[in-house]
């Protein structure tokens, strides 16, 4: 029997995937426990209309991360520190504070998103890598100042 798995099951397919399976297995376990079901035209248009909607959500999505990327490519983010001896600076810029920054100038930024690959621990500028969307990052420019 051909089934549509409507959901990931490991080892077994990921969803919108469409596999032949013993007929007992696709009853008693797949449909069953919902994660597929039967190969029909109805369900089969399903899928195709899903996959349609996820991309053209996923275009959506990426048209929204290139101009978030154009919009911070013209930021620059200023963090006054406390320095020692020959301007050493104490501590480091954490991406905490890179978010609470990027927020207070109304950008809605995952700190899981945002990537410093370098730690920040000298005055002067650098630049801060956040990843947008699957393949597209902006680099904003990070700029301590005593």
């Amino acid at each position: 029997m051909e089934v549509i798995f409507i959901k990931d099951l490991k080892n077994q397919g990921k969803k919108g995937q469409i596999k032949t399976v013993k007929d007992g297995y696709a009853e008693n376990y797949l449909i069953k426990n919902g994660y597929a079901v039967k190969k029909t035209k109805e369900n089969l248009s399903k899928l195709n209309h899903e996959i349609a909607k996820k991309e053209k959500q996923d275009e959506e999505n990426k048209q929204n991360a290139i101009k978030l990327k154009e919009k911070l490519a013209k930021e620059t983010l200023e963090f006054k520190v406390k320095t020692g001896e020959g301007d050493k600076v104490f501590g480091s810029i954490s991406v905490k504070q890179i978010k609470d920054a990027l927020q207070k100038k109304g950008y809605e930024i995952e700190k899981s998103k945002i990537e410093i690959k370098n730690t920040i621990q000298s005055l002067g500028f650098h630049n801060v890598t956040i990843n947008l969307y699957l393949e597209i990052e902006a680099e904003i420019k990070v700029h301590v100042i005593k």
